[in-house]
């Protein structure tokens, strides 16, 4: 590393620290990694959404900050995610490789048909039996043929590897969308709420108020119906619940038909009249 760069990366970690303390950001390798991308202003949409985390938290929960991590950053540690960049990657070459196969063919026919025209300008000058005029048709038609067989072949390669890329870019999306939230509701899951509960705990613990709420006869619901309108009760209880949450409060599901709550910088009298509205 240059000693300009060394004496950027300083500027730059001077200005994040100050920031992480401030909000009370946990000194992990991904928020340094996403303090330093944020204070080097590389990318206007992730400070952005960052701006946007900051004004309704006062700080940037965990959660929030690995799905800001992944989605403009990447995570090497997911695997599944990072083998789906690698196969959209593969893909790319490999199309890249059939534009320049037929960029090439496309250079040779080119050139068939400068000489093959070529040779029919002479017709007015030299005397040329029709037997030669008919072997340049027949050449100059086969060249035509091989363009054409070549352009259909990338056309096709470009269909494939189109819809190719277009499902692992939604099977790259739901990886990455998988790791914080619940697949069924939609909401963060268990692992999200483990790491957003214990970060509250260790930086700011008072005023923090948890709500834990199940649905009442679910197993009997589902022997009941069926599992299918059992998940149908899940979502529509979710949807329900999370239309509550304003102001940094955040719904999980906890497990199963049970659903958590956290109440950062609140009154336990104002969360028991949130957990009642709900």
């Amino acid at each position: 590393m240059t000693q300009s760069l060394l004496q950027q990366a300083a500027k730059y970690l001077k200005k994040a620290l100050p920031l992480m303390l401030k909000y009370q950001i946990p000194t992990t390798p991904t928020n340094y990694t996403l303090w330093y991308t944020y204070v080097s202003e590389q990318n206007s949409q992730l400070n952005s959404q960052l701006d946007e985390v900051i004004a309704q938290y006062q700080t940037c929960p965990p959660t929030t900050a690995e799905v800001l991590y992944q989605q403009h950053i990447g995570d090497p540690k997911d695997l599944d995610v990072h083998n789906l960049r690698q196969n959209m990657e593969a893909m790319t070459t490999e199309l890249s490789q059939s534009l320049h196969d037929t960029s090439i063919d496309t250079d040779s026919f080119r050139n068939k048909l400068e000489a093959n025209f070529g040779k029919l300008s002479l017709l007015e000058q030299e005397a040329i039996s029709l037997e030669q005029v008919m072997d340049m048709v027949r050449n100059l038609a086969q060249d035509s043929d091989d363009i054409i067989n070549s352009t259909a072949y990338f056309t096709h390669q470009l269909d494939k590897a189109q819809q190719e890329i277009e499902a692992l870019r939604q099977r790259l999306s739901a990886a990455e969308h998988d790791v914080m939230y619940d697949a069924l509701t939609g909401c963060f899951n268990r692992r999200a709420f483990n790491l957003d509960l214990n970060a509250l705990l260790q930086q700011s613990p008072e005023g923090t108020c948890l709500i834990l709420s199940d649905i009442d006869h679910f197993k009997e619901f589902n022997d009941t119906y069926g599992h299918v309108l059992g998940d149908q009760v899940l979502k529509a209880v979710s949807k329900r619940m999370q239309d509550s949450c304003r102001d940094g409060i955040k719904l999980y599901r906890f497990g199963g038909e049970e659903f958590a709550v956290i109440v950062p910088k609140s009154r336990q009298r104002i969360a028991r009249q949130l957990a009642e509205s709900m």
